[in-house]
């Protein structure tokens, strides 16, 4: 009985415990149903992104620089180093103190930066990207732990501050900043080779997993149409005037009137692309297509040349100049230097740079033509260079003209225009009378073959060939009797035009007595025309008259670049013609 007892007592127990046992199993599989649910349901999305910040799998990207520039003959403007960067991985630095110290010293960085780096919690910091060879082999001879270096390629450019201002300058990833090389990015990137590899928790690598692939093909060479000669030429006349009248700065264009090409874009002061931290942004400006400015009388040629095309004046016509004194809105209108002018014909108020003559023939032009023909020499709207910054000028609207506006804008103030646009509005009376798209690029190359070239673009006929031929003719004068006798070339005949705008006070809102822009715009040869050239100098001290400051540094340009393209003189072409 007892025994039947204690049998009953025990498989009573036994029963509890399983019950009990059963509970907790139950109770654990909800809770691990729970879990998974969790994890699997309501933080999917939050654990796959942190899985993808700390993969197992990844790659390791090569690049392997970008594509070279060069000028229209093959000579390297632009092109790439081998140099290596110093990183760490902090969790395998053993003494972090210690390291950061050598690290901060040998590389000259800040001891601070280079700790938190040091001590941060990241899988790999750069140190310093693309350091010197003597300080890679420097800290190789230490052989630091944590410490990595990692082959990449330094942009250089090995003609340093020539056309500076126009190639631009690269940043530390190979992201082009500033001029052709932000410009064409896309194409001068370079290629992106990645290569799959394993890593373990820490991020470090074991092994490699596959072959390297190809990305990001934008591997094409730049082939400009800057001439490097040309450019020196113009950098170093234009320098040397800058240095010689004390000026702020100096711009100098030279461009093809035929195609469109540019051959040359100068800016004093220069800078060196391959320290460009070093300089100011002001410096690093290309003003030749990114300011703008009052052109003053080289803006003559153009009220001129719509006259002569509208067919409302002949060069030989004569305008009463007012003997110096002309009043108009209630403004008083004098000549330069106090000259007093009567009758002048066409002809020789752009030779003598008569202000009060230039009036004359755009009252007699009127409002409506003379917008008109600025409007399509291509004031007032971009030129359609590919280069960052590019300014359209500043041309205000012909309902906003004010009774002063016309007679103000017929000898260049109340109009803005960037060198470039001046540039290539006067290519168009040279070259017989159509606007040409300027352009600065010749063709895009890979492995050393063209795979496009950038053609000549026409954009409308501004006048017609005949007003070519007459506008010829008048600024020939100019060279040969008038104010620009320094731009004369031996051998060749030169037309052009002088000019010197006074600047304009934004504070005293007056032209300032003291601080001009002296220019000389022309072509050569005369007759058939192969260089424009402008030469713009800004607040030049002791002389500021563009004929006697700007146009010397044309005519040293214009001399060396026909000598070196081979361009007859004008007795050497008559030859040839003879015996043809």
């Amino acid at each position: 009985m007892s025994n039947n007892k204690n049998q009953g007592s025990f498989r009573n127990i036994v029963k509890t415990r399983l019950i009990f046992v059963s509970v907790l199993l139950f109770l654990f599989a909800v809770s691990l149903i729970a879990r998974l649910a969790d994890l699997q349901i309501v933080q999917h999305e939050a654990l796959l992104a942190k899985s993808e910040k700390q993969p197992h799998h990844g790659s390791l990207k090569t690049y392997l620089g970008r594509g070279s520039i060069f000028d229209r003959n093959g000579n390297e403007l632009a092109t790439n180093l081998k140099v290596e960067s110093v990183f760490v991985v902090p969790q395998e630095v053993r003494d972090r103190k210690y390291t950061s110290k050598v690290l901060a010293f040998a590389l000259k960085q800040n001891y601070n930066r280079v700790y938190r780096e040091v001590s941060s919690n990241k899988k790999f910091a750069w140190i310093k990207r693309k350091a010197s060879a003597d300080e890679i082999a420097h800290l190789k001879k230490l052989a630091l732990s944590g410490v990595g270096f990692r082959s990449e390629q330094k942009r250089f450019y090995p003609k340093r501050e020539l056309a500076a201002n126009v190639i631009g300058f690269v940043g530390t990833d190979d992201l082009g900043l500033a001029g052709i090389e932000h410009t064409y990015q896309e194409k001068l990137k370079g290629i992106v080779y990645s290569q799959p590899i394993e890593q373990d928790g820490k991020g470090r690598k074991i092994q490699n997993l596959g072959n390297l692939t190809r990305s990001n093909l934008g591997n094409y060479d730049l082939m400009l149409t800057l001439d490097e000669v040309i450019q020196f030429t113009a950098e170093y006349h234009l320098k040397n005037q800058v240095e010689r009248y004390r000026a702020d700065s100096g711009m100098a264009v030279v461009m093809d009137p035929n195609s469109g090409e540019i051959y040359a874009m100068a800016n004093v002061p220069q800078f060196n692309p391959n320290n460009f931290n070093e300089f100011t942004p002001e410096t690093r400006k290309n003003n030749t297509v990114v300011s703008s400015y009052e052109p003053g009388s080289i803006f003559k040629p153009i009220v001129a040349a719509a006259a002569l095309d509208k067919g409302i004046a002949q060069p030989h016509d004569k305008f009463f100049c007012e003997n110096g004194n002309f009043k108009i809105g209630g403004k008083q209108i004098g000549e330069a230097s106090d000259h007093r002018f009567g009758y002048l014909t066409m002809r020789e108020i752009i030779s003598k740079s008569s202000n009060i003559g230039a009036i004359k023939i755009a009252q007699k032009l009127g409002k409506e033509s003379f917008y008109e023909y600025i409007r399509k020499f291509g004031f007032g709207q971009k030129t359609g260079v590919r280069l960052p910054g590019a300014s359209s000028g500043l041309l205000g609207k012909k309902q906003d003209w004010n009774e002063f506006s016309l007679a103000s804008i017929s000898f260049g103030h109340e109009i803005a225009v960037t060198p470039l646009q001046m540039v290539v509005a006067l290519s168009a009376i040279a070259n017989g009378g159509t606007l040409m798209e300027p352009h600065i690029t010749k063709a895009l190359m890979r492995d050393g073959k063209v795979v496009k070239e950038i053609k000549p673009k026409k954009i409308r006929r501004v006048v017609s060939e005949k007003t070519s031929r007459q506008m010829m003719e008048i600024l020939k004068f100019v060279v040969k009797d008038g104010t620009g006798k320094k731009a004369a070339v031996d051998g060749f005949d030169i037309a052009g035009k002088t000019g010197t705008a006074q600047k304009y006070n934004t504070e005293t809102r007056s032209y300032s007595k003291t601080e001009f822009i002296s220019s000389f715009i022309g072509y050569a040869p005369a007759d058939a025309p192969r260089l424009v050239i402008l030469v713009m100098i800004d607040n030049p001290k002791k002389l500021h008259w563009g004929g006697v400051v700007a146009a010397p540094v044309f005519r040293e340009i214009a001399k060396k670049s026909l000598r070196y393209l081979n361009v007859p003189s004008s007795k050497e072409r008559v030859f040839i013609l003879d015996r043809a």
